[in-house]
């Protein structure tokens, strides 16, 4: 695990520790050390701490104008045990509201696992969002088949088209543009 990173070739348009608005503002990295784990497994320094021990995140951007924001995870969203929504939740999702985002991308590539629990969470940060939408994309099928499990597809847009393969050749603007198109088609 401590070879997986987030993607780092958006920093050149954004870092979370040089804008005052994100929760990660001022955090220094020390990538000589590797401090933090997800069930004993070591990953890298990029990775941020959100709360949970289990679920670690990166903003990979933000764009206050257009009020949407990027975020990846690594671990396993644990729901059941250490209430990760929650965590994200309070932690990030409430400060980036504050801070006019209503629209979230959240990539899951590199989660490895879901427990669900209740969706109270997940309905509340969807009424949140009021004219947004939060959209996963690329979780593993076997992820999606859980939350779905749990309705949480009622709240998140997830599946189908969002399996957004090449996200990684766009440039972060580009990539909501797609993204926005196909949530719009839904919602249409």
């Amino acid at each position: 695990m401590h070879e997986i990173e987030p993607y780092y070739r958006w920093l050149q348009y954004y870092n979370p520790a040089e804008d005052e608005r994100s929760p990660f503002h001022g955090k220094e990295y020390n990538f000589d050390v590797y401090s933090d784990t997800i069930y004993g497994y070591y990953i890298d320094p990029s990775w941020d701490f959100m709360g949970s021990e289990t679920l670690y995140i990166k903003i990979l951007f933000a764009d206050y104008d257009h009020q949407f924001v990027i975020i990846e995870f690594i671990g396993e969203w644990n729901d059941t045990i250490n209430n990760d929504i929650m965590h994200l939740k309070r932690n990030i999702i409430d400060h980036l509201s504050m801070q006019g985002i209503n629209k979230y991308i959240l990539i899951g590539e590199n989660v490895m696992n879901f427990h669900g629990s209740d969706d109270c969470y997940y309905e509340e940060w969807f009424e949140d969002v009021e004219d947004g939408w939060i959209a996963a994309v690329n979780f593993p099928e076997f992820v999606r088949s859980e939350m779905q499990l749990y309705n949480l597809d009622s709240y998140v847009n997830m599946g189908g088209t969002l399996q957004i393969e090449n996200w990684r050749t766009l440039p972060p603007q580009r990539f909501f543009e797609r993204v926005d198109q196909l949530i719009v088609r839904r919602l249409g």
